[in-house]
């Protein structure tokens, strides 16, 4: 079994590490002047179920049950929880790994924490606007930056470029 597979069982509760996975607190607001600092209520009211497990309770969606994985098209990722731009089209590729995934982020986009949720240290990120969880970065992407944001694609929303 690859890392890559332990690890997504074990996100996923395969290996009964399920709900040490998905039982974070609600992230902290972001300090920024356009921060989104709504009630748990209010995101709630405006994410779906599973946007709401993934995003405010650091949940993680299924393997390849993102429709953005075979995304192909230029245009930016934006988060689905407050519209803050996160990636460009031109920084995605196929890592194989059943979540979409970027080797960069645009500037200012995340803010990063330490994971210890499967034992092992990873690095968390979350959206810096509104502090929704997007998922881990690791040190196994392509270059030029040898990094891979493994994204949880139910927390995006594509907007293709205009023609």
């Amino acid at each position: 079994m690859s890392r890559r597979t332990l690890l997504s069982l074990l996100a996923l509760g395969g290996l009964g590490a399920g709900k040490a996975a998905t039982s974070g607190a609600a992230p902290a607001p972001p300090a920024r002047a356009d921060a989104l600092d709504l009630p748990d209520a209010e995101w709630r009211r405006r994410l779906t179920a599973e946007q709401y497990r993934v995003l405010r309770r650091e949940g993680t969606e299924a393997p390849f049950s993102s429709k953005l994985n075979g995304e192909k098209r230029r245009g930016t990722y934006k988060c689905v929880a407050c519209d803050l731009p996160l990636f460009a089209s031109s920084m995605k590729f196929d890592s194989g790994t059943g979540w979409p995934s970027f080797f960069e982020a645009l500037p200012g986009a995340f803010g990063f924490r330490t994971d210890y949720k499967l034992i092992l240290p990873r690095t968390e990120y979350h959206c810096a606007r509104c502090g929704g969880h997007h998922g881990h970065v690791f040190d196994d992407g392509p270059r030029p930056t040898g990094k891979r944001y493994c994204n949880n694609g139910v927390c995006l929303n594509f907007e293709p470029e205009v023609a």
